[in-house]
């Protein structure tokens, strides 16, 4: 069986393609599982996750031949959940990088990703409610925690699909790109956070996810532990350094 992945391995980035183009990209059980290996790998050795899809579209939804026989403990596993909650604990920050059509469980995706760059042509919803099902795989309260409790609601409730302006206008997005330079640009942010020490990198995504009520003792912890790392040491030096010689 062929896979639902194209996965481009560098040394501080993992590029992972959707790759279910007959299907316009559907999240099936198949990917899910693939996803996993990917995040296994990731969270054994962190890297950066860039998130793309194929064809023109990013995922058209969860694959809905396979969502139509699901049953009560299907949901109750939460297979797309699960999966979507561990990409967004993943060490290391996460690009999606949307093209065309990103919705159901496709916009979930990429809700869980810490950076989201789109195209002109990007369209992005969640019409569950339309299937009569609801968005069950982090939509729910991470877009009300992304673009408010309005917006949130027209988007869950009443099956509002957001053009890519609408999406950069509430910040959903953060940049807009041609389909041809979406790729590069999603480099171009991974190379901003790979000059980023990754220690305070990744340190600085678990606290910035804790709990209110963890700050500010986890802040405090956390910066100990940095003060101590060598990076610290050899980025000030070299800060101040280039202040002397400037």
């Amino acid at each position: 069986m062929a896979g639902a992945l194209r996965i481009t391995e560098g040394d501080d980035r993992v590029v992972v393609e959707l790759h279910r183009p007959e299907v316009r990209n559907a999240i099936d059980r198949q990917m899910v599982d693939e996803l996993h290996a990917v995040c296994a790998s990731l969270e054994q050795t962190p890297r950066i996750l860039i998130l793309t899809g194929s064809d023109g579209v990013f995922a058209s939804g969860a694959d809905i031949a396979e969502l139509r026989e699901r049953r009560r403990d299907d949901a109750l596993a939460g297979i797309n959940s699960t999966l979507f909650a561990r990409i967004a604990a993943l060490p290391l920050p996460v690009i999606a990088a949307l093209d065309g059509h990103a919705l159901g469980g496709g916009a979930e995706l990429a809700f869980a990703a810490d950076f989201r760059l789109g195209t002109p042509r990007l369209r992005l919803g969640n019409p569950e409610t339309g299937l009569g099902i609801l968005p069950a795989a982090g939509a729910t309260w991470r877009l009300k925690e992304l673009v408010g409790e309005p917006l949130a609601k027209e988007i869950l409730l009443a099956g509002r699909i957001l053009s890519a302006e609408e999406a950069l206008d509430v910040r959903l997005v953060s940049t807009l790109h041609e389909p041809e330079d979406l790729l590069t640009a999603a480099h171009e942010l991974a190379d901003r956070i790979g000059r980023q020490d990754p220690l305070a990198t990744r340190i600085t995504k678990s606290v910035f996810h804790a709990p209110r009520e963890a700050h500010p003792v986890i802040d405090q912890l956390a910066q100990a532990v940095l003060f101590e790392s060598e990076a610290k040491f050899d980025r000030m030096q070299g800060f101040l350094d280039r202040k002397k010689s400037s």
